[in-house]
């Protein structure tokens, strides 16, 4: 990497590592080059637990405080179809940088880097500048950021402010940053009864009626309406199946599957006792599996959400929305340690075929991440 304040050319080289989760590609090993330059002590870091070794990275620079971190991932989903470039070149036209991971989030990565190489240019940091890097937040989120802030805890290391590079403006750079995120609840029930012969429903027990009901005393009324930083929760039904190739035939089993998104006025164990008690008031035999995989959490506005705004402002002119919208994100981990908050690139390309990110954009990220830098960092 010739110009480590360049965020294109670090953008290009880690898109054009096929890091489709748990791969990293050499990944990691980009962002360590990079990064080891610039003074960084890196730990390259792999665990197991969860299947496929998976890559992490965490680099500090600094050993005072406050530790200002910027957590990404490098892991990236699989292209899919629909691509009218190939999906790992990397190729620049008309103003826009296209490849898998270019918005979602290898581009923000690079914005980070390329802002602290600027940083640096005009001395050492006041505190310290940590990244924490993995390559498992695509995936089941086991073996990468909670591993890594695990691994901290057990150095008595500590984060005082975190930003999460993930996509977080619908449609400009400095609409929207995430102080929050609403938790989410998985539920698979199965209702079992006597299979037979449609009319003889005598000799049968039929496990579908029961199954409707549990569904309709859990759907009935809103779950909530809100609260002061979130949207309602939601409850939607996302499979009802029996099975059943005729339609003659009673079914011995009938299944559903659930997610709730939850706010800050529920929690998991909650929303699953819930669930346990209203179906189990229909059939006591029923059968559930719950698996909560993040809970609500929120970063109250503060010094860390008026430094963010406050660079948007100055390099956009726009007033960032203060949201809990969207799906989970690593974010839900880190804020059990710091004040975290997610700002990066526009998402209307994420997951998407021909995923880009405008290089207007790319210029401009990297200059909020400065101000930012800036402002919470600082030289001596």
């Amino acid at each position: 990497m010739e110009d480590a304040t360049d965020p294109l050319a670090l953008a290009r080289a880690l898109i054009r590592r096929a890091s489709v989760t748990p791969e990293d590609a050499g990944a990691i090993d980009v962002l360590i080059e990079a990064l080891s330059k610039m003074g960084f002590a890196c730990h390259d870091l792999t665990f197991d637990e969860g299947g496929p070794a998976i890559r992490n990275l965490y680099a500090r620079l600094g050993d005072s405080g406050p530790n200002f971190c910027f957590a990404g991932h490098t892991d990236v989903v699989p292209p899919g179809q629909g691509w009218t470039l190939e999906p790992f070149a990397a190729t620049v036209t008309e103003g826009r940088l296209f490849g898998r991971g270019a918005a979602d989030m290898k581009g923000a990565i690079a914005c980070f880097v390329a802002a602290t190489a600027r940083f640096l240019a005009a001395g050492p940091p006041a505190g310290s500048i940590s990244l924490l890097i993995t390559g498992d937040e695509e995936g089941p989120a086991v073996d990468g950021t909670v591993k890594v802030l695990d691994w901290l805890k057990n150095r008595g290391e500590t984060l005082d402010f975190c930003i999460v590079g993930e996509p977080t403006n619908p449609t400009r750079l400095g609409e929207m940053m995430k102080i929050g995120r609403r938790g989410s609840v998985n539920a698979w029930i199965t209702v079992t009864g006597i299979q037979g012969h449609v009319a003889y429903p005598h000799l049968a027990d039929n496990p579908v009626p029961r199954l409707l009901e549990m569904l309709r005393r859990l759907t009935e009324r809103p779950l909530d309406e809100g609260s002061a930083h979130f949207q309602p929760s939601n409850l939607e039904i996302t499979t009802v199946d029996v099975g059943n190739p005729v339609v003659n035939l009673i079914p011995a089993q009938a299944r559903a599957t659930l997610n709730i998104r939850f706010n800050d006025l529920h929690s998991g164990a909650s929303l699953e006792r819930w669930i346990r008690d209203t179906c189990r008031a229909v059939d006591e035999t029923v059968d559930i599996r719950v698996v909560v995989s993040g809970e609500s959490f929120v970063t109250d506005p503060g010094p860390l959400s008026e430094a963010v705004a406050d660079a948007i402002r100055a390099e956009t002119g726009r007033e960032a929305d203060l949201s809990t919208t969207g799906g989970t994100s690593d974010a839900r981990f880190i804020s059990r340690h710091c004040p975290v908050v997610e700002f990066g690139l526009v998402t209307t390309s994420m997951h998407k075929a021909d995923e880009h990110v405008a290089l207007a954009d790319l210029d401009g990220l990297t200059r909020i991440y400065g101000t930012i830098l800036d402002r919470l960092v600082g030289h001596p």
